[in-house]
């Protein structure tokens, strides 16, 4: 007789004891079953029509189940069942104090959010800066809040509760700024070793990691040895590196190179994020950035990760050069009513605009300046009309009016090549979005659609519809490759003893409603999300349910 493998042995002996245990008190030992779906359990590979049964937050069997009376059950007939969607980048963290109910990415199937991307996050927060920080939450949401470091910030999480499951990394302009200051200043010695105790602080608090946004001030002032330095600080704590790159569009290569010596010299897992070739003339980089990353998999450990559109979302203030985004906001603005300044500022911001094709191919997303509010939706172009001004000083106006805070959506990249990244083996899904919701406090602006298409659109557009990928390959790519990457060893993949984060969808019929015109729509085809046992969407519809955990590093 063979010898059994674990995985073999606790299958049998947990389907042994359903058994006895099924046939004295069944209504006590299931809470939940899920019948007659093709699971997928999240490896890759083709799907089985499974039963799944759920006690608690656990998965607790995943087999033929015989029919047992008292207990919930939900009909997956024709549906694929696969674990909750991972969404490894992303830019959520005071919205769940908002709207803890996370209508955007819980309708997409999303049951895990990583924050704390692209450099920033919620904390660390100075003495000197936090009433100022927290005054701006009040004034926006009405939030009473108080944390400075990563602890606090999770207990307000929790305080309040939340949709789903959140996780996050340390921001590395953030803590740039609270240990250094808003300024291209290099640290010395003990600013260094300031930002590492700091950083090391955060891992011990739950943080999984570092994240730079290299293209955003402070962080940017950041030199590659003082990143290498810093994020060396994660080897010992398992944390991982993950970047916003230096560059997007005519510097990508470098910018890869630099990721992959930041991670290959401090000895990290390293993520790059959001990976593209921005603007017309470097499409054709791809192909060499794809296998740059190939070629580095086979002496480090490095992963990417991409949304599914051809267009990006950031600040209006990055058609302003770096040095004229040191400092505050009062600092920033001052350069926009300085003569010599405003000269280098418009034709650096020109020279920008005709890089991504022309101000017609940048849309205003959201305005905090209530007169500008007309202008969400529209190109800089057709605003710039609209108040018969040219387009930077309209530029120029919208960010005086708005105190530096107007969102952009640019049309930059090219489809073929996003076919060609999100099949790439080492890329993952993120989106690169926020958790908000079609109503209240939230539902403001027109902000990119990933933050509510993302997931669907993969398995709806690129996996069914256009074949750029397999579904089960899709699927992969949303829930064990992120649950890898971040360490998570309970989640990710559909098995026994694995916590039950789960989504049932309609492979026919999946797919995004948001468009850049009008975001605040929620896909079709998710029709149930089951988030630590509990079922949180049903029949399409959120049940109220603040099932989420705060994850926190171990």
């Amino acid at each position: 007789m063979r010898s059994l493998d674990r995985r073999e042995f606790v299958k049998l002996t947990t389907l042994g004891s359903l058994g006895v245990i099924m046939g004295c008190k069944p209504a006590q030992n299931l809470d939940l079953i899920i019948r007659n779906g093709l699971v997928l359990d999240g490896l890759g590979g083709a799907g089985q029509v499974k039963d799944i049964g759920i006690k608690g937050n656990t998965i607790y069997v995943i087999d033929k189940l015989p029919s047992l009376e008292g207990v919930t059950t939900l009909d997956a007939r024709g549906k694929i069942v696969c674990p909750g969607f991972i969404d490894i980048h992303t830019h959520t963290d005071t919205e769940l104090l908002v709207n803890g109910k996370a209508e955007s990415k819980i309708h997409q199937g999303v049951t895990t959010e990583i924050g704390g991307n692209c450099g920033s996050s919620p904390f660390p927060i100075s003495e000197t800066y936090a009433a100022e920080y927290h005054g701006r939450l009040k004034d926006k949401y009405g939030l009473e809040t108080s944390w400075t470091d990563l602890d606090g910030f999770f207990s307000a999480i929790e305080e309040r509760g939340t949709s789903l499951n959140y996780a996050t990394l340390t921001g590395q302009g953030d803590l740039r700024g609270y240990v250094v200051g808003l300024h291209d200043t290099a640290p010395d010695a003990d600013q260094l070793k300031a930002m590492q105790r700091v950083l090391i602080e955060s891992l011990e608090q739950g943080s999984f990691g570092l994240s730079t946004g290299l293209e955003y001030a402070p962080g940017s002032y950041a030199s590659t040895e003082e990143l290498i330095k810093l994020t060396s600080a994660l080897s010992e704590h398992g944390g991982i590196y993950a970047t916003h790159m230096r560059n997007e569009d005519d510097r990508v290569e470098e910018a890869i190179e630099e990721a992959l010596r930041i991670g290959r010299d401090a000895g990290v897992f390293t993520q790059i994020s959001h990976l593209k070739a921005c603007n017309r003339n470097n499409w054709h980089k791809v192909d060499h950035m794809l296998e740059m990353i190939a070629t580095a998999q086979k002496d480090q450990p490095v992963l990417a990760d991409r949304y599914p559109y051809d267009a990006w979302g950031t600040g209006l203030s990055m058609f302003m050069p770096l040095w004229a985004r040191q400092g505050d906001t009062e600092e920033v603005l001052a350069r926009l009513n300085n003569a010599d300044d405003l000269k280098k500022i418009e034709a650096y911001s020109h020279e920008r605009a005709e890089r991504i094709g022309g101000w017609d191919r940048v849309m205003i997303s959201s305005c905090s300046y209530e007169d500008d509010k007309f202008c969400e939706g529209l190109t800089v172009l057709e605003g710039a009309a609209e108040k018969e001004m040219a387009p930077f000083e309209f530029v120029r106006s919208l960010l005086l009016n708005s105190n530096n805070s107007v969102g952009v959506v640019g049309f930059a990249m090219d489809e073929a090549n996003l076919h060609k990244v999100l099949n790439a083996d080492f890329v993952m899904v993120g989106s690169d979005g926020s958790a908000v919701a079609p109503y209240g406090k939230l539902g403001t602006g027109k902000p990119h659609p990933r933050y509510y298409g993302t997931f669907p659109r993969v398995l709806g557009k690129y996996a069914r519809d256009e074949n750029v990928l397999s579904l089960s390959n899709a699927v992969k790519k949303m829930t064990s490759m992120p649950a890898q990457s971040m360490g998570f060893k309970d989640r990710g993949v559909l098995d026994v003893g694995k916590k039950a984060d789960i989504v049932i969808f309609d492979a026919e019929t999946v797919i995004d409603k948001a468009t850049f015109a009008d975001p605040h729509q929620y896909p079709i085809g998710i029709e149930t999300v089951i988030v630590n046992g509990t079922v949180t969407i049903k029949n399409g519809e959120h049940t109220g349910a603040l099932a989420g955990e705060v994850l926190r590093k171990a």
